[in-house]
């Protein structure tokens, strides 16, 4: 079976996906940007700041079976009740047309990632995916019914706060924020978060209503006799509604100059907000293992958009090499414009390849079974696609480096993916023990 076969219905609705992407979320980027354009200041997080098109595109993408292809098995039936609730929210909008395998949804991703609005427009974007993920492995009815449901009809988004600004976040043994657990006189618990985060996307939007931190646990009250640290460390998430009285969104962080606003990404304090028990996911001393669970098949659709966003650059760059002339000659004539041609379709195939052979294993083996070429595809896509862009932005010139295009952003984005989610030093690392690993082990058994 080939990486990139689908079954005859996973086909077709590639096949409309692909007809949604480029005829109704492409065209409706210019229409987003300049909404945003016209606000300025603290009004660009603000409800104003969100485009009407994006309510558009969504209700497109669940009429046509886009909505929630990302997730990976039936959701419970707590969640379902059928029909019209009694609140007027549609149900049915809440499951998918079909369920996918990592790799299915793979290259169905790629398809989505040539448009920065298509994922969003069809209820499959970061960080919301993951936190879904995280709630429907790990959360209690209670939680499920509370934050996923909404998320998973669209009505809310979240965000997910684990880096720090005041130490190196890719070890998190490093983080200071922390979870204070306090034994009440009636034996009930409650909890006091406090630090700081950073990079923390979505958690300026309006829309954003749940925010999942990862905090290390401080048992130092004297109500509270643990002190165990677990092998991992005491690394926990716990869930914070949004807005909170504690949580306090500093400024936003600008990406090479982009805010990317209303959604952006913030510097957020976190000044003693008070939690009770429910607030905690799967358990203390679980954040590490939580955070791996959502790391994985996330990072298949990172990649694959990322495979998507090079595609369509690639394809403008091709397009510019027939219509410019230099030297009498228009650019596809040159060889060294053919060099840069026949690089960036090896490049992208590559990445196209490695992302849906990691997304295959995922299917076959589990996340943690396919650990090697998730590291390999983390370091490996984003630099083959952030060449295919870069070539794409020479070839376009002075044109490629403004914002009349979207190669610019889509340079920035890509260069931000080997920071995003572990830098690739750590990745690295953990490939080579890996591979070493194996190594041995096939020297031990010629022993």
């Amino acid at each position: 079976m080939s990486l990139l076969s689908l079954s005859p219905k996973a086909s077709s609705l590639k096949d409309k996906l692909e007809k949604f992407v480029n005829e109704c979320c492409i065209p409706a980027e210019d229409e987003y940007e300049r909404h945003i354009a016209q606000l300025s200041g603290a009004d660009r997080w603000t409800y104003a700041a969100v485009p009407p098109v994006l309510d558009r595109l969504k209700s497109e993408a669940q009429s046509l079976g886009f909505w929630n292809l990302f997730l990976p098995h039936p959701i419970p039936s707590h969640l379902i009740t059928g029909g019209t609730s009694s609140d007027g929210d549609d149900d049915v909008a809440i499951t998918p047309s079909m369920y996918l395998s990592n790799r299915e949804y793979g290259i169905l991703c790629e398809v989505m990632g040539r448009s920065s609005l298509a994922p969003e427009a069809c209820n499959c974007s970061a960080p919301d995916t993951g936190n879904m993920e995280v709630l429907l492995k790990h959360g209690t009815e209670i939680q499920q019914s509370t934050y996923l449901k909404p998320l998973l009809q669209g009505k809310i988004r979240s965000a997910f706060l684990m880096t720090e600004p005041d130490v190196a976040s890719s070890d998190a043994r490093n983080l200071q924020t922390e979870l204070k657990k306090i034994v009440q006189k009636d034996g009930s618990v409650k909890y006091i978060l406090n630090g700081k985060k950073w990079w923390s996307t979505g958690a300026m939007d309006p829309r954003c209503k749940v925010a999942l931190v990862v905090a290390q646990m401080d048992y130092s009250d004297p109500s509270c006799s643990e002190g165990k640290e677990p092998k991992r460390g005491n690394q926990t998430v716990v869930i914070v509604p949004m807005p909170h009285p504690g949580v306090k969104c500093v400024r936003p962080l600008t990406v090479f100059g982009y805010d990317d606003a209303p959604h952006g990404h913030a510097e957020v304090w976190l000044d003693n907000v008070e939690l009770d028990e429910s607030a905690v996911v799967l358990g203390e001393g679980r954040g590490f293992e939580i955070s791996q669970s959502r790391l994985g098949p996330g990072r298949i659709h990172h990649c694959m958009r990322a495979v998507g966003l090079a595609a369509r650059c690639y394809e403008l760059m091709l397009e510019r090499t027939f219509q410019r002339q230099t030297f009498g000659k228009y650019l596809h004539e040159h060889g060294s414009c053919r060099e840069m041609i026949a690089d960036s379709a090896s490049d992208l195939e590559a990445a196209r390849l490695l992302t849906l052979a990691c997304a295959e294993d995922i299917d076959r083996l589990g996340a943690r079974g396919a650990r090697d070429k998730v590291a390999m595809i983390k370091v490996t896509v984003p630099e083959l696609t952030s060449r295919v862009v870069d070539r794409a932005v020479q070839i376009f010139g002075g044109a490629g480096v403004c914002g009349d295009l979207p190669l610019a952003r889509a340079l920035v984005g890509l260069r931000t993916l080997r920071i995003a989610d572990g830098p690739d030093a750590v990745h690295k690392q953990s490939l080579a023990l890996l591979e070493l690993k194996k190594a041995k082990q096939r020297m031990q058994s010629r022993v």
